[in-house]
């Protein structure tokens, strides 16, 4: 089996893969092409293969806080789950908040995505906050790891 090959999006191909992996786990939230791009000016964004098949994404936004708090966001593709690619992502996200100076860890999470949620919380997070984005109908999870 191909190992896992992870590298930020730098052209139409990775930031649509980027894309397209964000947008099927939030379907509340589709963001364009120009959003992501826009995006990774400020966050730190991954995108993950196994050989040629996209299987997930990653974001990283930087602490921004006197609490020094960054946000960390693995997502996999379901047919993609529970084969630890997830761990790696949400590992790999981890080491690079902490090398931004982060102290406190914190990830946001759909409340329709009961695999994201159940991942955050066997990773140690427990909710902060709940709440729905204008416009929307499915609340957002906010977790904080303990």
């Amino acid at each position: 089996m191909p190992e896992l090959r992870i590298q930020q999006p730098d052209d139409d191909v990775t930031f649509r893969d980027w894309q397209h992996v964000h947008n099927v786990i939030i379907p509340t939230h589709h963001l364009s092409l120009e959003e992501i791009r826009e995006r990774a000016r400020r966050h730190h964004l991954e995108v993950a293969y196994q050989g040629d098949v996209l299987v997930g994404c990653s974001t990283v936004r930087p602490p921004s806080d006197d609490a020094l708090t960054a946000t960390v966001i693995a997502r996999v593709l379901g047919p993609h789950r529970g084969r630890g690619f997830g761990e790696e992502l949400y590992s790999r996200g981890l080491a690079r908040a902490r090398e931004l100076g982060a102290e406190v860890i914190e990830t946001v999470v759909l409340s329709s995505n009961e695999d994201g949620l159940r991942f955050a919380l066997k990773h140690g997070f427990v909710e902060i906050d709940r709440y729905v984005l204008p416009g929307e109908s499915i609340p957002w999870i906010d977790l904080r790891r303990s």
